[in-house]
């Protein structure tokens, strides 16, 4: 399914492939200018599925220069290739089969960056969201999983590293000149997951040993006369394993866990499972050059990519519609890392500051789109700050709204029920939906809508009846595609503070739904009114920024001066 001629992609059109790929072999011989790729595929036909229906395989670019079928070439007239697809006809109606299909690319000639591509003398690959497809013909898409077995061969002087995916098998020479690395990734995975590099690198070795005693090898690759700048990113990684950990419980799967930092690198950073990639500037670090916020960086990016493991890497996306799954909840998680790592109201701060400046201007202009959208040209114009930065607000919202048991709950479940999956923003939700018994629906919707909610706020206190009134008024505006908005279920951290500087109690409410200090405001219009509230009040409203919202208010200046004297929310 290409994305880049034009053609609108609906959601709503999803449906799962034909055939289901079972296993994943690659052999590449590398070449700068005529690398060979064969790659053994074993498929079999979806139960259901029409018997006459042929099997089509996505390419970009390519060449077909050979074909087999269980090892048999394949006659002309039971395929149809061209630089996009590989259609192959009259395939078994239930036994699985294998399909080799072998190609060859030119890596220095690939400037797109998508795929696998040479630069400065190191082979390297970029596959998310659709570059595998320019490696070989192949349902590349990332509901599609399977184990990958990977053979490197190449030139055993300029590539001294031949790094893919997995656990290391073995390696020695291959034949004059020429040496091969063996990969193998139990975990299946979707395709743009899939990494290769290789080139002369120097690399750094650590250890980590996970909370069930086993122990991990770690590696770092650098350029050569970096190796000294990779100690703060190496300590991170290791705090971010163990912070995984502890807090949600994921440990990590494989026997090693390597990161290649190289100039070149085109994306910022990547998480192929168990080879990361990033540009070296998100890994190298000295005391001489560096500042802090570089080291903020390194630290939260390397936390970033290592949090997909589970949030993106063993639980997938079924399409590239539900993208926030795995970005906005990986987001959220290296946001909550960091903020342990240092200082919570700090990084709060910056992460909202960072939110108003840059994704409510999105949502307030002509390209604004909801967290899920439903309809694209080019999925690559969808990695957004909505998707990323409002993403991980939803996940919060749904953390403040279960509070931190039932939260943490419905990520175990998650975590359980979805292991090896390609899923959607339903079964993400349903999780905390099952063990929370809360009916998320009207929730749900900010995964729908577009647009920064504004909430009009007034109050009023009356002395002799010793109630306080809070009147909210929620409005959505209008934006591309959709004019018309439901009223969203806005979660909102509140408090009441007396005129001594103390929180009032504010349990004895009508009006509508408060648990805990959150307000759950869920209609047009909501007045809540508190009862034995001993003296009026000063609202603080939206603590934490606990809902990505626009608050209109007007507070005179004693009572924001008595909120900055008294109020524990920075």
């Amino acid at each position: 399914m290409r994305t880049d001629t034009g053609q609108i992609v609906h959601l709503a059109d999803y449906r799962p492939t034909d055939f289901v790929l079972e296993r994943v072999d690659l052999t590449f011989e590398l070449d700068p200018t005529n690398t060979k790729v064969d790659a053994r595929l074993i498929f079999h036909r979806r139960e259901g599925v029409d018997p006459s229906a042929p099997l089509v395989l996505d390419g970009d670019e390519l060449a077909l220069s050979g074909l087999l079928f269980d090892q048999k070439d394949v006659p002309a007239s039971q395929y149809d290739t061209t630089p996009e697809s590989l259609i192959i006809r009259d395939l078994p109606a239930e036994a699985p089969f294998e399909i080799t299909i072998t190609t060859h690319i030119n890596p220095e000639a690939n400037t797109q960056l998508m795929g696998l591509y040479r630069t400065n003398g190191i082979y390297c690959t970029q596959c998310e969201a659709e570059g595998f497809r320019r490696i070989t013909y192949f349902p590349d898409r990332p509901d599609v999983l399977a184990p990958y077995t990977i053979t490197i061969i190449g030139d055993k002087a300029a590539n001294p590293v031949m790094l893919s995916n997995g656990n290391f098998l073995g390696g020695a020479g291959y034949d004059e000149g020429r040496a091969f690395a063996a990969w193998f990734d139990p975990h299946p995975k979707p395709s743009y997951l899939f990494a290769l590099v290789a080139g002369d690198l120097a690399v750094v070795e650590d250890t980590f040993v996970t909370m069930s005693e086993r122990e991990v090898t770690l590696k770092i690759f650098v350029e050569h006369g970096n190796e000294s700048r990779t100690a703060y990113a190496m300590d991170a990684l290791k705090r971010s394993m163990k912070w995984d950990e502890e807090r949600f419980g994921r440990e990590y799967d494989l026997d090693i866990f390597m990161i290649v930092a190289v100039s070149d690198f085109n994306m910022g950073a990547m998480e192929n499972k168990g080879l990361n990639v990033f540009n070296d500037k998100y890994v190298l670090a000295d005391p001489e050059t560096a500042t802090d916020q570089d080291y903020a960086n390194i630290e939260a990016i390397i936390a970033h990519e290592y949090f997909h493991n589970w949030t993106g890497n063993r639980i997938t996306c079924r399409d590239w519609f539900q993208l926030c799954l795995k970005e906005g909840l990986t987001v959220y998680r290296d946001h909550e890392f960091s903020a342990d790592q240092r200082s919570r109201p700090v990084k709060r701060i910056a992460e909202v500051r960072h939110l108003r400046s840059d994704q409510f201007p999105e949502d307030g202009g002509p390209l604004a789109h909801p967290v899920r959208p439903t309809t694209y040209r080019e999925i690559n114009n969808f990695y957004t700050t909505t998707v990323y930065q409002k993403g991980s607000e939803v996940t919060g919202m749904i953390a403040t709204l279960l509070g931190k048991d039932d939260f943490k709950a419905g990520m175990d479940l998650y975590f359980e029920r979805h292991d090896g999956q390609a899923v959607t923003v339903e079964d993400y939700v349903k999780c905390f939906e099952d063990v929370s018994g809360r009916d998320l629906t009207q929730f749900s919707l900010w995964y729908s809508q577009a647009g920064t909610p504004l909430v009009n706020v007034s109050t009023e206190y009356d002395q002799a009846s010793a109630t306080f009134k809070l009147s909210l008024e929620q409005m959505v505006p209008a934006t591309p595609g959709q004019p018309d908005k439901q009223p969203m279920h806005i979660p909102l951290s509140f408090a009441l503070i007396l005129d001594n500087g103390t929180i009032a109690d504010a349990t004895s409410v009508k009006g509508g739904e408060v648990t805990g200090d959150v307000l759950h405001l869920t209609d047009r219009r909501q007045t809540f009114t508190f009862t034995g509230i001993a003296s009026r009040p000063v609202l603080s409203l939206n603590r934490s920024f606990s809902a990505p919202v626009n608050i209109a208010f007007t507070q005179t200046p004693a009572d924001l001066a008595h909120i900055a004297r008294h109020d524990t929310d920075l």
